[in-house]
């Protein structure tokens, strides 16, 4: 029996492409575009997807030049387009020669609807948004657990503000049920009201996979949360309900830890301005007085009868008689008017430095209150793993950590 030689992968892929272009024409084809990226090379890649398949497109340069722009995420387009084979890899795609909308695609007009819904009843409004708190001790996070913007988040408030606590309220954040999960978890970091801010987010990704975010119950527990929410969704160029809903949006989950603390270096920077205009300010009183005091003896001793008169001694004796009641009664005056404005500048110059000192004092405090070590003070304990790093997340059983506590370490195993 013949049997037909072996043929190797690059020959299989190279008469599938070939039969791919005899046997399909150019073909009209319409569904969804989702994932459109422009890439350095000018080629558009996307998918176009349906109810139940997707089809990976390419469009390259010469024929993507033609369009003023390019396909909006969601929209119902028509291609015209070639089925062709990238023998490479052997993949199937279209080769897009040109492409027309043919309406907005049905999440996009989901999208619309309920976010004209909830603008008419005022969960939009930028009157009902509210200012974040200037004092940040506690930060709680809506996201998953396994998500990187977890760490990312972590990262940036543990390098800005290492004095806030983080609190992790978690949710799936993609998938079927991640609307009403997310709106769940809001939920409950409102009842408990620990934090003083809230973030919503997680990383980017298609409009398909950022829906869940578009939550009608997510938008409503956001609007109804006891504390300011500020979402970080996705990049900078994606936008979701929870965005409009938010009392605050961050162009990415980063950005959005960076704006719900402030940070502790600008704290102690203010504090040492204050103690510096403190200082400043008691020494110009204390100078200004002082300059008072100097004037008012040069006029004491201007109104002496010699240099009033400028006298010979021999005339100033013949009139020390009748000048001498005068004089008395002139020196009296002034050293009474003397002694009444020292009198005055005494308790006004210590009722303006005990005015400063209490301010010092309060804004000593406030930088005391906000001390890790009065964090561990309240019983608290930071685990850390064999590197010396906080534990954010459960480790593995079996690990070694070590527990902080706010007077000594102890070593332990998790079970």
């Amino acid at each position: 029996m013949e049997i037909n030689p072996a043929l190797s992968v690059s020959e299989l892929n190279a008469n599938v492409a070939s039969l791919l272009a005899d046997s399909l024409p150019m073909l009209r084809v319409r569904g969804e575009a989702q994932g459109v990226k422009r890439y350095p090379s000018g080629h558009v890649y996307f998918s176009l997807k349906d109810t139940n398949a997707s089809v990976s497109c390419v469009m390259f340069k010469m024929r993507a030049q033609l369009f003023d722009r390019l396909p909006r995420e969601g929209e119902l387009i028509e291609l015209r387009a070639k089925a062709t084979l990238y023998e490479p890899r052997g993949d199937y795609q279209l080769k897009v020669d040109g492409w027309q909308a043919a309406g907005q695609g049905a999440l996009y007009e989901a999208f619309l609807q309920l976010k004209n819904k909830l603008a008419a009843e005022g969960l939009l409004d930028e009157a009902r948004k509210r200012v974040l708190p200037a004092f940040v001790n506690t930060v709680g996070i809506v996201t998953s657990l396994q998500a990187a913007v977890l760490r990312d988040v972590a990262t940036a408030l543990r390098r800005r503000a290492p004095h806030v606590r983080l609190i992790v309220y978690p949710s799936s954040v993609q998938g079927a049920s991640a609307g009403t999960e997310l709106a769940a978890a809001v939920q409950r970091a409102s009842e408990h009201g620990e934090a003083d801010v809230l973030l919503v987010c997680r990383g980017g990704g298609s409009m398909e996979d950022l829906w869940c975010f578009n939550s009608e119950a997510l938008a409503r527990a956001i609007a109804a949360c006891n504390m300011p929410v500020i979402s970080g969704v996705g990049h900078e160029t994606d936008f979701t309900l929870a965005d409009f809903v938010a009392d605050l949006r961050a162009p990415t989950p980063t950005a959005a830890a960076e704006l719900c603390a402030t940070a502790t270096s600008d704290w102690l920077g203010a504090l040492g301005n204050a103690h510096a205009a403190l200082q400043a300010a008691a020494q110009d009183q204390l100078a200004q007085h002082g300059q008072t005091l100097d004037r008012l003896q040069t006029r004491l001793n201007a109104a002496s009868p010699r240099a009033q008169l400028g006298l010979q001694s021999s005339q100033l004796h013949s009139l020390n008689l009748r000048l001498r009641h005068a004089v008395e009664r002139g020196v009296a005056v002034q050293a009474q008017r003397l002694s009444d404005l020292a009198n005055r500048l005494a308790p006004a110059s210590a009722a303006v430095l005990r005015q400063h000192r209490a301010k010092l004092n309060t804004l000593d405090a406030q930088l005391h209150a906000l001390s890790p070590q009065r964090v561990l003070a309240r019983g608290y304990a930071v685990v850390l793993d064999a590197q010396g790093k906080a534990l954010l997340a459960p480790a593995p059983a079996g690990d070694a950590v070590t527990l902080q506590f706010a007077q000594g370490t102890q070593d332990a195993v998790l079970q």
